[in-house]
């Protein structure tokens, strides 16, 4: 009852948002196939999700919930895994073209992890010094019932155009600190201390998109994807490459998305797990 609460909360949100004429707003749906390669733990899993990304004035109100389903091995584990997510996240630009963004997590449901019912929070401060460059610190906190994860962005974007392709480029640090995670068996493995570095691409030509990143060091239960994804199992990752295509269609984008990931497992200290997502997104813009 919990979680049906929470996503007809957010439901209700986003309906009321979007009568208040949003501009450049969207709406989406995805779906995930993930397969686990040398994992002692997990097979292959299937992840939905819906969404919402509505801007009204100098505001924009962002939201997405999804839930997954994943095929474990039995033993070490007693049920496949299911789990349920919140994600919001406030952004506000004042005048001076400097924003601020809260950002909200829930891991709702998780029936093997000790990290259900974790919560997040975040609290950002970006600057657009230019039409080209925009510079963004976010301070997450997440708060687990066992031990409690520090986490600190910096991203800075470029924007350019060479005759009729636009083009963004992104570079990312993530520095995530570890609280208390020696006082169980779930976490005791890790570091206390990670430092991430990431690139991205992105270039849009007429009504094709393609897009491409890598992700370099090691990070244990990050927050990635500006607040929209949480790594909440224990897996230390230490390569993630991406690489997307999509099209627009009037008013509808179809996506492609394919990340290869490697990590260890830690509370069995499992090395050279690989995980392989293919991700499908729609989304319809008004």
């Amino acid at each position: 009852m919990k979680t049906i609460k929470y996503f007809l909360l957010a439901l209700f949100f986003t309906t009321l948002l979007e009568a208040h004429e949003p501009v450049h707003s969207s709406v989406s749906a995805y779906y995930e196939n993930i397969d686990f390669k040398n994992s002692v733990q997990k097979y292959e899993g299937k992840l939905l999700g819906i969404g919402a990304d509505i801007h009204s004035g100098d505001s924009a109100y962002k939201f997405a919930y999804e839930g997954a389903k994943t095929q474990t091995k039995q033993p070490p584990l007693k049920d496949d895994l299911t789990t349920q997510k919140l994600f919001l996240k406030y952004m506000h630009t004042f005048e001076n073209d400097i924003s601020v963004n809260l950002n909200y997590i829930n891991v709702l449901a998780d029936n093997i992890a000790p990290t259900a019912n974790g919560v997040a929070y975040g609290g950002g401060l970006g600057y657009d010094m230019n039409k080209n460059i925009y510079v963004n610190f976010t301070q997450f906190y997440t708060d687990y019932k066992e031990f409690n994860v520090y986490q600190s962005d910096l991203k800075i974007d470029y924007k350019t155009k060479m005759d009729a392709v636009g083009m963004k480029f992104t570079a990312m640090a993530h520095y995530i600190h570890m609280d208390d995670y020696t006082d169980n068996s779930f976490s005791e493995n890790a570091n206390e201390d990670y430092l991430t570095t990431a690139f991205k691409f992105h270039s849009h030509y007429q009504s094709y998109h393609f897009g491409t990143a890598a992700y370099f060091g090691k990070r244990v239960f990050a927050i990635m994807d500006d607040g929209f994804k949480i790594q909440h199992h224990a897996m230390e990752f230490d390569r993630t490459y991406a690489v997307g295509f999509g099209k627009s269609f009037s008013n509808l984008v179809l996506r492609l998305q394919y990340v290869y990931q490697r990590a260890t497992e830690l509370p069995a200290e499992n090395e050279n797990v690989e995980v392989r997502n293919l991700r499908i997104i729609t989304d319809y813009r008004f």
